[in-house]
């Protein structure tokens, strides 16, 4: 990637931003007290958490898993699509990251329909199915990336038929194409569209994406039954 392409995609990133999907004091709070508590900046872009917006919308969600939650500013777009009697649970690792993700929840007064829960998602994930909740109709992957396989499979047994899984990173700056690599992130990204490929309940793809967080993309998968 040159720079002069990096600078045209960021510009043309924060075109269809400005135009499209804007920040709003809710969200600009949530990414600035993150960033002021020294969460990574590895959130979602503004323009990608309205497409999870929409995804949710489109899909009239009345519940919704994600796992990986940071400093909630994706929680907050998708929870917006939610009916007032709908459920968001976001299940995070790190209890800081949760801490900063209810405080920014709250604000955006979401915490009546969004449930943080703190530990290990392959931890909480069996505990969650024990509660047999109805089916989810929108996974949102985005955690670390060895686990990819893992939580695509928990997302199928957690949602029915027409619901829709988003995995999210899965390009890792061009890396996946390497078959060899040893590298946990690449081998559970690989390990997970090798799944959405293979199993006889998605119909899936992937999307290669550009702009403000460079050279990156996400998968999407429909359960079929």
């Amino acid at each position: 990637m040159s720079e002069s392409e990096s600078q045209v995609w960021d510009a043309v990133d924060a075109y269809f931003t400005d135009r499209l999907s804007p920040d709003d004091e809710v969200t600009a709070a949530a990414l600035r007290d993150s960033e002021a508590a020294g969460l990574p900046s590895i959130s979602v872009t503004a323009n990608q958490g309205k497409l999870l917006q929409l995804f949710a919308e489109i899909q009239g969600a009345r519940a919704i898993l994600e796992i990986g939650t940071l400093g909630g500013y994706s929680t907050i777009w998708m929870a917006r699509a939610l009916p007032a009697d709908g459920r968001l649970i976001s299940l995070e690792y790190d209890p800081r990251h949760a801490e900063v993700a209810v405080r920014n929840i709250a604000r955006a007064g979401l915490d009546k329909v969004v449930e943080v829960r703190v530990g290990a998602a392959l931890e909480s994930l069996p505990l969650l199915a024990d509660e047999n909740p109805p089916p989810f109709d929108l996974v949102f992957i985005d955690a670390d990336k060895a686990n990819n396989p893992h939580y695509l499979e928990w997302a199928l047994k957690l949602t029915s038929v027409g619901s829709l899984i988003v995995v999210d990173n899965v390009v890792r700056g061009g890396r996946v194409v390497d078959a060899d690599s040893d590298t946990g992130d690449v081998r559970g990204t690989r390990a997970a569209i090798e799944l959405i490929a293979a199993h006889p309940r998605l119909s899936g793809t992937a999307i290669q994406t550009v702009g403000a967080k460079g050279y990156d993309g996400f998968a999407l998968a429909r359960v079929l039954a």
